[in-house]
């Protein structure tokens, strides 16, 4: 009964004419940052948080949601039609969304991807309104040791499931924590790493650094490529799929859905990872592995279903514990500390309307995307024609101008552009970007808990192992340390993510 109302809450905040327009404008800007390559999720909202300074926390928040998913969904549109994936997570897609296409199955390839990704978000929003109130009283139970040691659970978990090196990833990770300690002590009133700058006595922005680090670093790389965009759109004659059709891919959506699922919640998981093991689990339990790639069902229905499920349950632990589970999700937490909002538990106690809207929010959102996606197929396709040397100066000018609107500052114009650098030679040397974002949002929470638990146990360190919860997730990143340590398994880890770029 107590969801029901919550529901009702949630969806009495989301339908309002407000939040409805800012829904729908974050599942257009996703789905159009979906469409084009080059530009992804991560960038798109790290661009536009200082335009959430303005708005409502509900607004800003189910707008910047929409955006995250409305991106898994549009890249594959276009990885159908004319083999060019939008986001990352579309890349699997292509493999046999493409050759469907060429067969003169493009429509079908389109609906089920459509349908699967709806019933995938469904199950998805879901599955946050069962475990989120069970999670977050847990959560309430948490003190300060329990949180510092969630947080350090985290931070490893980060490492053990990003891509590429561990030493780079855990290099990442304290540069990240390094940046988030400049400022001013608040307990102490010291100035830390400042270097006798004013601007720096508050510490560095999290909005600047994030829109430096994704969205011009992204764009450096991008204008290096010069590879051309044929743009070919396939005739869609119909959108109706066969009874076949129908039937080899409903078991491929609910596998793809329960991967997507799991792993979305997990740090690091997300779309990209969650849509390329949907994929591989459908090749293994073919008859017949070999039709893979020429143009199958299964290979659209499983990772596009993947891919939307990870993108609606990677918000439960963030809304729940104020744990980011990967890059997006760490923007998001800074969109809510922007806002004034402590991500954690307490927003379902403090802020119904702001968590249950944003749930609420989500099956709308789905909504929306698969009734106004189908009928604009032509124009996102047509928008592949635009040329990068009128998209990128666009870019890089709303990014300045937003930098320069957070406080009127030419500092955090020149903050974006030095980490714009940082963020291009971190892609130069294969580092990403995630680890360092999660550190740089993690690390100050991770210091107070920490301060707080050794005030309150009076400088006796044992309570983080004397209390059962804390010694629990201590016992679990201690297992991660471990088997991230074990060679076999690095090599395996290796591969994997290999196979997956």
């Amino acid at each position: 009964m107590d969801i029901l109302n919550n529901l009702a809450v949630g969806f009495g905040t989301a339908v309002t004419l407000q939040n409805l327009m800012y829904c729908l404008i974050g599942c257009l800007v996703g789905t159009l940052i979906g469409v084009l390559p080059g530009i992804g999720p991560v960038a798109t909202i790290a661009m536009l948080l200082p335009l959430t300074f303005k708005l409502p926390p509900e607004a800003a928040l189910i707008m910047l949601a929409g955006i995250y998913y409305g991106a898994a969904y549009g890249g594959s549109t276009t990885a159908i039609l004319v083999n060019l994936p939008g986001e990352s997570s579309a890349v699997v897609t292509a493999l046999d969304g493409y050759k469907m296409a060429q067969k003169g199955r493009a429509g079908a390839a389109l609906s089920i991807a459509a349908v699967g990704s709806f019933f995938a978000g469904t199950v998805g929003t879901l599955l946050i309104v069962m475990f989120a109130k069970p999670l977050t009283e847990m959560a309430q139970k948490f003190g300060p040791s329990e949180y510092c040691s969630l947080m350090a659970l985290g931070l490893v978990a980060a490492v053990v499931l990003a891509s590429g090196s561990v030493i780079k990833a855990i290099a990442m990770v304290f540069l990240g924590l390094l940046i988030g300690l400049v400022g001013t002590d608040v307990n102490t009133g010291a100035q830390r790493f400042t270097f006798n700058i004013p601007e720096l006595s508050d510490g560095i922005d999290f909005a600047p650094i994030a829109m430096g680090l994704f969205g011009i670093a992204e764009i450096i790389a991008n204008l290096e490529k010069r590879a051309s965009r044929k743009v070919e759109q396939t005739v869609i004659t119909s959108l109706w799929p066969t009874r076949e059709e129908v039937r080899q891919a409903w078991p491929a959506v609910l596998r793809g859905t329960g991967i997507g699922s799991i792993l979305g919640v997990l740090p690091g998981g997300g779309p990209t990872l969650s849509a390329f093991s949907a994929y591989t689990l459908e090749k293994k339990m073919s008859k017949r592995p070999q039709d893979f790639g020429t143009g199958v069902v299964q290979g659209v229905a499983a990772p596009e279903s993947a891919n939307n499920a990870a993108s609606q349950t990677s918000f439960i632990p963030m809304l729940t514990l104020g744990i980011p589970s990967n890059a997006v999700m760490a923007l998001m937490v800074g969109a809510m500390i922007i806002q004034g909002i402590q991500p954690g538990p307490e927003v379902m106690t403090k802020k119904p309307e702001l968590f249950w809207g944003m749930i609420a929010s989500m099956w709308i959102g789905n909504l929306m995307l698969v009734i106004i996606n189908l009928p604009l197929i032509g124009i996102w396709v047509k928008l592949l024609r635009v040329p990068y040397r009128f998209l990128y100066p666009s870019i890089l000018l709303f990014c300045c101008i937003g930098a320069y609107s957070l406080q009127n500052s030419t500092f955090h114009v020149m903050t974006v552009a030095i980490f714009g650098v940082i963020g291009y030679i971190f892609l130069k040397l294969g580092c990403e970007g995630a680890p360092f974002l999660l550190g740089l949002v993690l690390g100050p929470q991770m210091e107070e808990y920490f301060r707080r638990a050794m005030l309150l146990s009076r400088g006796d360190a044992t309570v983080f192992v004397t209390r059962p919860l804390s010694a629990g997730l201590l016992a679990v990143t201690a297992i991660l340390l471990i088997l991230m340590a074990l060679p076999a398994l690095r090599k395996k880890r290796e591969e994997a993510f290999q196979e997956d770029n």
